[in-house]
């Protein structure tokens, strides 16, 4: 079976357990404003660019703040947090060491913004990408297919031989839109769409290049 000609990683949830981390530093930051956030809302904002996220929250709460500013506060909480490392998850580590080995290139696409990409490179290890694309490079983030499109168009490939890794339903929608193989790996209880050209497997745990070429 031919191997994929790239792999274009979505990072929040898919390479670092970081969706938590998200979501606990909005319930905090509510919480100052007397606003509880429930587990509810958890699929209004798990994958979602922080535009989207901060003006649901805003919205939902009611908190005497713009959405730009209660985006500016998730962000600088965020960088400080994930400045700190984070683990990645199981199985990750493993798939990225074998893609370099292979010569297998490799992008991180995420709807984050620059700095937040910039706070977590370093632990998941820059060296495995190629480029990294993030919710600042594009005119329009996942569920639009541009953030991917534009991670082929920069590594030279077409996207229909690339595989995205993916793990909330915006991303797996964004890959399948790019005309990518998708893998998509669900965050929680999380229900991802039923689409063309996408697999679902439980974890990255065990997923090799063979297993993304039989893709």
């Amino acid at each position: 079976m031919p191997e994929p000609t790239a792999v274009l990683f979505d990072m929040d949830g898919t390479l670092i357990d970081s969706e938590p981390v998200w979501f606990e530093t909005e319930v905090r930051l509510l919480a100052e404003y007397g606003f509880d956030l429930g587990r509810e809302h958890w699929e209004h904002v798990l994958g979602q660019p922080t535009e989207v996220s901060s003006k649901y929250l805003v919205q939902v709460s009611g908190i005497p703040l713009t959405w730009q500013e209660l985006s500016e506060r998730i962000e600088v909480a965020m960088v400080e947090q994930l400045s700190q490392g984070l683990e990645l998850l199981p199985g990750a580590k493993e798939l990225l060491v074998e893609l370099q080995a292979a010569g297998v290139p490799a992008a991180l696409v995420s709807a984050s913004s620059r700095r937040i990409v910039d706070a977590c490179i370093g632990a998941i290890g820059a060296d495995f990408f190629r480029h990294t694309v993030s919710g600042d490079d594009v005119a329009r983030t996942k569920p639009d297919p541009q953030p991917y499109l534009l991670a082929a168009d920069l590594l030279g490939v077409d996207p229909a031989e690339c595989v995205v890794i993916e793990d909330s339903p915006i991303g797996t929608a964004a890959g399948a839109a790019a005309g990518c193989r998708v893998l998509s790996v669900p965050h929680a209880t999380v229900v991802l769409p039923d689409l063309p050209r996408v697999t679902k497997a439980a974890s990255l745990d065990g997923v090799n290049l063979a297993y993304l070429s039989a893709l």
